[in-house]
């Protein structure tokens, strides 16, 4: 067998070179592993000013729901405001198919509040500064009402001069539907490769047509035509 070439090993500070690569390697090698994809989950709690008085962010990858961070302004703890970002987060992944939550904390953040909302400590690491430990938890979650699947089918016309800048820009748009539980079920193309529909399904009804990523058509001269799908025979 012949020896791979010694790699140099570089150590330094932050590297996002680095940490974009990773993240692009290890989502692709999970993808391969698992059949199911990662979709990012937000809550925003506004006051009546619209100002931020809280948030929550995490995901949902396959039947695991997972909480990454949770916030709620010094003037609005006691408020219940954190139970109900909470319960919304738990909701949302309950409704995308998942049936365990998971989150950590440090025993200086919110240990108590997280065994109030029903979750269980399964493990904890010791050696966090000050003597505190990263304390690990899990809750159940009851299966959502189920829903109908919301259709949409896109017409898509391409311009008839330079198509490559519209095929582009409709390519990065059905990248977008895996962030919003959607699906490409069939993608139909006449003969002459200038038109196509697309017909789409998400899980619930969803805001893929306003995500602020999304590519607009007008920029290249594509026109689309989207219509609401009520039945789909054969």
């Amino acid at each position: 067998m012949t020896p791979y070439p010694e790699a140099r090993l570089t150590v330094g500070s932050e590297d996002q070179e680095l940490s974009d690569r990773l993240d692009r390697e290890l989502t692709a090698y999970n993808r391969a592993a698992v059949d199911a994809e990662e979709a990012e989950v937000s809550v925003r709690a506004e006051d009546a000013s619209g100002a931020l008085v809280g948030g929550l962010t995490a995901s949902t990858w396959g039947t695991l729901g997972s909480i990454h961070m949770l916030w709620v302004d010094p003037a609005h703890r006691a408020s219940g405001l954190g139970g109900r970002l909470m319960a919304a987060a738990e909701e949302e992944a309950a409704r995308r198919g998942c049936t365990v939550m998971e989150v950590s904390s440090y025993t200086f953040q919110a240990p108590p509040f997280y065994r109030r909302l029903g979750y269980t400590e399964t493990g904890r690491i010791e050696g966090v500064p000050g003597g505190h430990a990263d304390v690990y938890f899990t809750k159940p979650l009851a299966p959502a009402a189920p829903t109908p699947p919301f259709h949409l089918t896109a017409i898509v016309d391409y311009p008839a001069d330079d198509t490559a800048p519209a095929r582009a820009a409709e390519e990065a748009a059905l990248a977008l539907l895996s962030r919003h539980g959607g699906h490409l079920e069939r993608r139909l193309t006449t003969p002459d490769g200038r038109s196509e529909v697309h017909l789409l399904r998400f899980p619930s009804e969803s805001a893929y047509l306003a995500d602020p990523d999304r590519p607009d058509p007008r920029a290249t001269g594509t026109q689309i035509r989207v219509l609401e799908v009520g039945e789909i025979h054969g």
